[in-house]
């Protein structure tokens, strides 16, 4: 298992992050962001409305398509 990383927040007697902060909060942004732009392509999508299979098969259904959806989006991206 992965560790999770969550965001450092700037607190108000100690206003500056360090560089280690900021670079957890960028890393922390990168895969947030990832996620939520998968979530958004399967929402357009709308491949989940009508899917009747059990979790594990549609879990891996979902993952292949997004695997195959950020290849060709890195691909066409220049």
């Amino acid at each position: 298992m992965a560790a999770m990383r969550t965001p450092f927040k700037r607190r108000r007697f100690r206003p500056k992050l360090s560089r280690r902060q900021k670079t957890v909060n960028r890393a922390h942004a990168e895969i947030r962001a990832r996620g939520e732009r998968a979530i958004a392509t399967l929402k357009t999508w709308r491949i989940l409305v009508k899917l009747r299979w059990c979790p594990r098969r549609a879990t891996a259904i979902v993952q292949a398509i997004l695997v195959l959806h950020h290849v060709e989006t890195d691909r066409y991206a220049g």
